[in-house]
């Protein structure tokens, strides 16, 4: 069983592009790095006390600053879809978590419990996607099916997911719902949480610099 996180690199301009403007790219990257950051140290906690294999699903190259404790994997496929159709497909049983909700990394521990007892696990995001998902049994027959041509980054991906899964026979538990981090207002709220950890700081200070 893996608990894998899926992110991009943090390298300007290719992350976090949607708070550009107002943030310049290098703060975006800040941002997203500071979210990553606090997001593999939440999981290495739960990978720590479960043990779950711990997986970054990244593309692009691994950081220094990266926690040697984590496999690197490297994404294949194009939309976000099939990366994740692909990830489940090399890694297996487990659940994969995007890289900015550090807050909410502790549910993943029900997530892999409910994967040893049969059944599959989705956080919906608040803004109609969904930051985790979770499967008990895998094969890539089962992956496509789960997957292919679903609709990401839309108003509705969280809730076609779902149903989706619910279309392929799976019994699923609904996680916490939490915020993503996409936009300016979503990095005020990131802000003001008063959480522990790199993303509220940073995103304070680049709130800061361009307000």
């Amino acid at each position: 069983m893996h608990v894998t996180v899926i992110a991009k690199a943090p390298m300007p301009g290719q992350v976090k592009t949607r708070l550009s403007p107002p943030c310049t790219p290098e703060q975006a990257a800040q941002v997203a790095a500071a979210a990553l950051a606090d997001t593999l140290t939440a999981v290495e906690e739960v990978a720590r006390i479960s043990g779950a294999r711990r997986v970054l699903l990244l593309e692009g190259d691994r950081q220094e600053w990266m926690p040697a404790a984590f496999d690197v994997v490297a994404q294949r496929g194009g939309g976000l879809e099939e990366r994740l159709r692909n990830g489940f497909v090399d890694l297996g049983p487990g659940v994969i978590i995007g890289m900015e909700t550090p807050h909410v990394a502790a549910a993943l521990a029900g997530a892999l419990a409910a994967a040893h007892r049969g059944v599959d696990t989705i956080g919906l995001a608040t803004d109609g996607g969904y930051w985790m998902i979770g499967l008990c049994a895998t094969s890539a027959i089962m992956a496509h099916e789960l997957f292919d041509g679903m609709p990401m980054s839309r108003t509705h991906t969280g809730l076609a997911q779902l149903r989706r899964m619910h279309a392929c026979g799976r019994q699923v538990r609904l996680l916490p719902s939490a915020r993503d981090l996409d936009t300016i207002d979503d990095l005020k709220s990131a802000a003001e949480s008063g959480r522990t950890g790199n993303l509220a700081m940073v995103a304070a200070r680049v709130l800061a610099d361009i307000l």
